[in-house]
This record gives structure tokens, C-alpha cells and sequence, in this order.
């Protein structure tokens, strides 16, 4: 949507312009404090809609603005009630009004304060917020970031109106194209995994409600989100939904629950958790998924190789992009973690193994240094995967596919958990490797990444990995083939793809030398006799008549 609305991603680009020369230049800084105040219109303008269709339908409506509010600090005192909000004024249309220096300090003392503990004390999101600071430093940058916010939204309600996709779909868009700006490489190896991949991902091990899905890394929530619209979208189709059209990338998603019954709402916002050891991404993940419609995401400030998390067998699906750090200190590792190394990227593999049940997938992105890598951990791993696991697919990615991140080449790795930790293999538990060299996305592979005509190889990886047959897809010359476990046991648990794909030569017929020289010498100097060459005998023409001598 956002690639064909200039007028929206103007006004976004505004709002960042406005930030960096209102002195907040940091990009994590200036997301999560916009971030605050798209909340906080999204919530006033969420509770108005629902108020009104509740008092359309005849049904008691409990709004978040009505009443009285109470600071946390507050509670304990003898008489709280003398330190009491009036929740209206909370709101974002009452106090957008005010003036600049009234307001500003009404967002800090009050209505942030409020937005920290929207979901009550016990909460994750109050919990994880509680470290929150609302640090827009200038009156003026305020009034002029909320006009731009109040403007945004106009656009998107058009837009919304004009071309039939829901609200909470375009409120998605303009969320996940703000985290787009996040455009350099955290300290830990953390990049965002772009949006198509994701959902390239969710196509390939589709999620089901009932599903305990993870990611063990979650930075923004991509992944989870990524599982959640895809649930939604394979239930709303089968309830008859009509108008869900292809994207820019050929999938059809929606984040519209509205053909959920509440169990099935229940069951799915209790289906999705994520975890990691940055406390700005967790907030920016809780935040993320609260704006696609999930109301108290279960995303945790957690290090998942830490021996501190002791969760095993626990999740049906894991969906991720884990950080490739390099080492971690080998004294935090956790001791179920079997592998001798350091290096994150093979220690993340292991424990999502851990993390799933017998029976359950993983789909990860790896660089694709741990598909040949020689030291004793790297071919440990693989055998893990190729033994323990049945490992699905191999899907190597274009250098350019993290690009303006990284240019670090990957690949996605999608296995099923065979035998436990504690089981004797009876028997390897991969037949066949599928593998698939993606050579473009749909978008241009340099650090514009711009959107190319056509889907790339997104749609043809999803309708040939579900359509693989060991028996037909044999032809190592091609861009996709099958692999029996045999021939990745003999290249000792190799997984690159240039290790089994077959060159093919073709013959090329070329002009005699003296037929090549003389084609030469007439470009040069034309059509001319002997007797006339003779007479030019100098400079490069005489160095290619004595080649031409020389070669008889």
C-alpha cells in the first residue's frame, strides 16, 4: 500500500525531519517516542469506534476514558483520590488542543504516565514500560509532531475509504515502514528482517491456530507478526471474506480479526511469544503487535542462551532471525546447550531445536557460513539438523537481501524435530534435502532495495517446496533439486547448495585465430588488398598482422 501512496510517505518523512531537527537524531529514540504518540491517538480513536458500535448494537461499552484515573505512586496514600485524573482529559482530541507549553507538560505528568499503565500492574506491556521515558524535549516539536500524526491518519482513513483496505492493515504499513528507518546494524548483530521474507516464511511452515508459536530473538516482533497474519488471513478466507487481494510481494495477508470468534481471539493472542535481551525492541515488539490488533502480546526481555531460560519441547512452530554476534562468554551458556562453541549463529540453531516439541518446525535464517563451515561445531550442528531433525529445505538467499543492514550472505533452514535430545537415532530421520538457490526477491539487491517488477522467486519457492517429490525433482542442473541423506552423509553433512549442483558446460564454436585477426585489422583500416596493407605496416596494425603471421 505505502509504495503507492506518496502522499503518505511524505508525511512520514515530515515527521522524521521534524524529530532529527527537533534534536532527537537517534533512529531507536525517535521510533519509540513516536511510536508513544501513535499510540496514543490509536487508542483515542480505537475506544470512540468502539464506543460508537456498542451504542449502534445496544451493548454496554466500559471506556478507557471515562472516570476517574490514579497515578501508580499514588495508590498507596491515605487519600488517593486527591491526586485523581479525570480520564478525558487523557484523550488525545482534548488535550491536542491545548497550548504548546500546557501540553507538553500534561503528556509528561499525566497522559504518558496513563499510557504506561494502560493494561494494569500486572501486565508485561506496564511491566516492560516501566523503564519508558517520554523525552520529547521542546513544546514546538510536540505541536508539530501530533499536527503531523493528526494528518497521517486523515490520509490513511482515505485511503482506507478509497481503495477498500482496512484501517488497521494501512496503521500496520505506516508502523512497519517507521521501523524500516532502523536502517543500521544494532551492537549485537541485529538487523530487521524484511517484511517479504517474513512472510515467504510463514507460507512455507504455515501456522495454525492452536499453534505455541515463538521466536527465540524477536527484536520488533516481525516474526510473530508475520505467524499471526497469517492465521488470521487462512481463517478469515475460509469464513468467506471477500476483497483480500495479492500485495506488492503475491501473498495475501490481513490483520483483521474481525471473523475470529472469541475463543478463536483467545486462543491466538495466547499463541504467540517472543523474546530478547534489548529492553527498547521488546517495547517496540509489544507495541508492534498492539497496534496490529493483539492486545497483550506475550513478548519478554529475556537472553534465550542464558542459563536462566530453561524452556524445552514447549513451542509447535519457531519462526526466526536470530543475531550473529559472533561469541557470547562461554560462562552464560546454558548447559543444555550440547555444542562446544561460542558462536551465537550456531547456538541460537541449537536451542530452537530445544525449544520445539517432538513433531514441531523451525524455519531460521542463517548466514550461510553454517551451512559448510569445516570446524567440529558447524558439521556437529548439521548432523543435528540432518539426523535428529528431518531437515526440509535448505533456501540460499542473495547476498543483497539484508541490504542496507548487511551485506552478510544467508540461508533459511527449515527442519522438523525428530528425536529428542536424550533419544537414540533408530534411524536418521531426513529421506531428502530440498534445495532452492533464490537468486532475486522482487527487489533490487543493492542498499536502495527498490521494489522490481514481479514477485522475484518468492511465489515460485512457495508452490515448488509444497509440490517437492524426491523422485521427480532429481535434476542437479537446475535452480531447485532434492538431495538424499546418503550424499550429505558422504560430503560429511555438507548443506551448501554448490556442493550438489551439477555445472552444466555448453560448447562454444569460435572463428579460427587468423579469421579473428583479420576481422581485427578491417576494423581498424577497412577493405584493403596486400599490396595496400603493406603500405599501413605500423602501430597496431603491424602488431596484428605479426600475430597473424605467427598463427600461420
Amino acid at each position: 500500500m505505502l509504495q503507492n501512496n506518496q502522499e503518505l510517505k511524505n508525511k512520514i518523512n515530515q515527521l522524521w525531519n521534524k524529530f532529527w531537527a527537533g534534536g532527537i537524531s537517534n533512529p531507536l529514540t525517535a521510533i519509540e517516542q513516536i511510536t508513544y504518540l501513535l499510540f496514543m491517538k490509536r487508542m483515542d480513536e480505537l475506544d470512540a469506534k468502539r464506543a460508537a458500535d456498542a451504542e449502534w448494537l445496544g451493548k454496554p461499552y466500559a471506556s478507557r476514558f471515562e472516570g476517574l484515573w490514579i497515578p501508580p505512586e499514588y495508590r498507596s496514600h491515605d487519600k488517593p483520590e486527591q491526586f485523581a485524573v479525570d480520564r478525558r482529559s487523557l484523550r488525545w482530541s482534548d488535550w491536542e488542543h491545548m497550548q504548546a507549553e500546557e501540553m507538553l507538560a500534561h503528556v509528561q505528568t499525566r497522559v504518558f504516565p496513563f499510557l504506561k499503565d494502560l493494561n494494569g500492574a500486572e501486565s508485561r506491556f506496564t511491566h516492560h514500560m516501566k523503564n519508558a521515558v517520554f523525552i520529547i524535549p521542546k513544546p514546538s516539536l510536540l505541536v508539530e509532531a501530533v499536527k503531523t500524526i493528526d494528518e497521517i491518519f486523515a490520509v490513511m482513513e482515505k485511503d482506507s475509504q478509497d481503495n477498500g483496505q482496512a484501517f488497521q492493515d494501512i496503521q500496520g504499513d505506516v508502523y512497519e515502514m517507521l521501523l524500516a528507518e532502523i536502517a543500521t546494524a544494532g551492537k549485537n548483530g541485529q538487523f530487521r528482517t524484511p517484511r517479504h521474507i517474513i512472510k515467504l516464511m510463514a507460507e512455507l511452515v504455515q501456522p495454525q491456530l492452536g499453534h505455541r508459536i515463538a521466536d527465540p530473538a524477536c527484536g520488533t516482533g516481525g516474526f510473530l507478526l508475520g505467524a499471526y497474519q497469517y492465521i488470521v488471513t487462512q481463517l478469515a478466507l475460509r469464513a468467506g471474506t471477500k476483497g483480500l487481494t495479492p500485495d506488492e510481494d503475491g501473498f495475501i495477508r490481513t490483520s483483521v480479526a474481525a471473523t475470529l470468534t472469541e475463543q478463536a481471539q483467545t486462543i491466538l493472542q495466547q499463541s504467540l511469544y517472543g523474546y530478547d535481551i534489548d529492553a527498547t525492541m521488546v517495547r517496540l515488539g509489544l507495541m508492534n503487535l498492539m497496534m496490529h490488533g493483539i492486545d497483550e502480546p506475550n513478548i519478554d526481555y529475556t537472553d534465550t542462551l542464558s542459563k536462566s531460560y530453561n524452556e524445552e519441547a514447549t513451542y509447535d512452530l519457531v519462526l526466526a532471525n536470530p543475531p550473529f554476534t559472533g561469541s557470547i562468554d562461554k560462562g552464560d551458556i546454558n548447559e543444555a546447550l550440547h555444542l562446544k562453541t561460542t558462536k551465537t549463529e550456531l547456538l541460537f540453531v541449537e536451542n530452537i531445536y530445544r525449544l520445539l516439541k517432538k513433531g514441531g518446525s523451525a524455519c531460521v535464517i542463517v548466514p550461510q557460513g553454517v551451512l559448510f563451515g569445516s570446524a567440529g561445531a558447524f558439521k556437529e550442528l548439521r548432523q543435528l539438523l540432518v539426523e535428529r531433525c528431518e531437515l526440509k529445505a535448505v533456501i540460499t538467499l542473495p547476498s543483497g537481501v539484508f541490504k542496507p543492514y548487511a551485506g552478510v550472505s544467508t540461508a533459511i533452514l527449515l527442519f522438523t524435530k525428530v528425536w529428542g535430545q536424550q533419544d537414540k537415532v533408530a534411524k536418521p530421520a531426513t529421506g531428502h534435502v530440498w534445495f532452492y538457490d533464490m537468486q532475486a526477491d522482487g527487489y533490487s539487491l543493492d542498499d536502495k532495495r527498490s521494489k522490481q517488477d514481479g514477485y522475484g522467486d518468492l511465489q515460485d519457492i512457495v508452490t515448488r517446496y509444497h509440490a517437492r517429490d524426491a523422485e521427480r525433482d532429481n535434476d542437479r542442473a537446475s535452480r531447485c533439486f532434492m538431495v538424499p541423506y546418503s550424499n550429505i552423509k558422504a560430503e560429511d553433512f555438507d548443506l551448501s547448495f554448490s556442493r550438489y549442483r551439477k555445472e552444466v558446460f555448453e560448447a562454444v564454436a569460435y572463428e579460427k585465430p587468423g579469421v579473428i585477426l583479420d576481422q581485427l585489422i578491417r576494423a581498424e583500416v577497412g577493405e584493403l588488398d596486400n599490396a595496400e596493407l603493406d603500405k599501413l605496416r605500423g602501430g597496431i596494425v603491424a602488431e596484428l598482422l605479426a600475430l597473424k603471421e605467427m598463427v600461420g
